[in-house]
């Protein structure tokens, strides 16, 4: 495990004593004991109510929205066992879509008006007919791009990703080789993923790297940022690791609210590398909220900050079997609108209760700390899945870094602590309390 560089122009002396604890307290988690089991199992996942009923007509501000972004689940089946996996993958759903099947939701979502799709898993390559959906999408001129862990992306499959228009693959690298393979639950992931990065771009497909955030990676992100950029990648995307599924199972290796402050402070280290590097750095949804370098990480974007959680309102998820979400992190229980076999995917999106949430919600929709904040109506508590999964329901959200702040100011902390644990299912979640208490850090002298 490599150590976490200190800043430049720093030294260990100077650095400032509240971001030297914790840098110090996001490196101890690697040290802890790690279960002894190696590779967890991957529950099947079961089937879920599909004849759902639809609202009975579509309004203005349902046909106002359209997805600008698709997340295709086109298989559960996966290659690896990763122990952050909030979906549990590993054994594909019962009842996936078959190739037919799968076209004709091509062409609704073409019809729908999306312009790109991305495909996961799972690993998407592990159906045998994942280039002819390739294909099929980019011949009807949508945007066609891929995320993988890349165990399986053999030259022979970058090959005929080429072949079918694949523009872009997104493969993900959660921290150096071995943090990385001890979350993908894999001794040689990490290699594996490099080679896959280096076998598609000798077949002519643009690679890019997305990336984890929790207590093992974030350390060794500067690290990580040179390896990537040394295979080619276009663009890194970071995202905390959501308490949910195998992630769920190991709290402590997820983040802490109050370690918002340092790694906010590694990120904008980072972000000022990946300029030097030409490498693009893309925050995920759950990756924020307002705090001194937004401008720095989202500058770049319309509005040059967050603009709110985009499920249901710019974003359309799919899950293999059919089943129609906001987002394709949502957990399936309470956030899918139904399933193409039942109904035409222009009406789940319309009409599909769950999808409207993020249409309809407004500031007595929100809860706790974030019914209160300045940035409540902007912001709306970011990411409806992340406090969704820890609290049941969606509105209050603590991984946000002017929320950390503003309690650091008050000499005070947020911290999670896991009540009652997963039930062991694809897309599970447990229940967390949320504990507000003095900042052990302000207890003592600075010095």
């Amino acid at each position: 495990m490599s150590e976490r560089p200190i800043r430049e122009s720093e030294c260990e002396a100077c650095e400032p004593r509240e971001e030297r604890e914790g840098r110090e307290r996001l490196a101890s988690a690697a040290l802890r004991p790690r279960p002894e089991h190696w590779a967890p199992h991957a529950p099947g996942a079961e089937a879920t109510h599909r004849h759902l009923p639809l609202l009975a007509e579509a309004r203005p501000i349902d046909r106002a929205h359209r997805p600008i972004y698709a997340v295709w689940e086109l298989t559960l089946r996966c290659d690896q066992a990763c122990r952050h996996c909030g979906s549990r993958a590993g054994r594909e759903r019962t009842s996936e879509l078959s190739t037919a099947e799968c076209l004709d939701v091509v062409r609704q979502l073409d019809e729908l008006g999306v312009p790109e799709v991305t495909l996961t898993g799972g690993e998407a390559y592990l159906r045998p007919d994942w280039t002819e959906i390739v294909s099929a999408i980019r011949a009807r001129g949508m945007q066609c791009t891929m995320v993988t862990a890349g165990r399986g992306m053999t030259k022979e499959r970058a090959e005929a990703a080429a072949r079918a228009g694949l523009q872009s693959v997104s493969v993900s690298l959660d921290g150096l080789e071995a943090t990385h393979d001890r979350l993908r639950g894999l001794h040689g992931s990490w290699r594996a993923g490099r080679e896959a990065m280096r076998n598609l771009r000798a077949a002519g497909v643009q690679v890019s790297c997305n990336t984890q955030l929790n207590r093992l990676t974030v350390p060794e992100l500067p690290a990580l940022l040179d390896a990537i950029a040394a295979e080619g990648a276009h663009s890194w995307q970071l995202q905390l690791t959501l308490a949910m599924g195998r992630a769920a199972d190991e709290p402590d290796v997820l983040l802490q609210p109050y370690d918002m402050l340092a790694v906010f402070e590694q990120l904008a280290i980072v972000a000022a590398r990946c300029v030097e590097r030409g490498v693009r750095l893309w925050p995920g949804n759950n990756l924020g909220y307002f705090g001194p370098h937004e401008t720095l990480l989202r500058g770049a974007t319309g509005r040059g900050h967050f603009a709110s959680c985009g499920a249901g309102r710019g974003i359309v998820g799919i899950e293999a079997d059919g089943k129609i979400k906001g987002c394709s992190s949502l957990p399936t229980s309470a956030w899918a609108a139904g399933s193409v076999r039942d109904h035409a995917l222009v009406d789940l999106w319309e009409r599909g209760a769950p999808l409207r949430y993020t249409r309809d919600r407004t500031l007595d929709d929100l809860w706790g700390y974030c019914r209160s904040c300045y940035y409540a109506d902007d912001c709306r508590a970011g990411c409806t899945s992340t406090s969704f999964v820890l609290f049941g329901r969606a509105g209050n959200n603590p991984y946000c870094h002017h929320r950390a702040l503003e309690h650091q100011r008050g000499g005070q902390r947020e911290r999670l602590v896991l009540r009652e644990a997963p039930p062991g299912r694809s897309m599970d979640f447990g229940t967390f309390e949320l504990v507000v208490e003095d900042d052990p850090a302000r207890r003592a002298p600075n010095v």
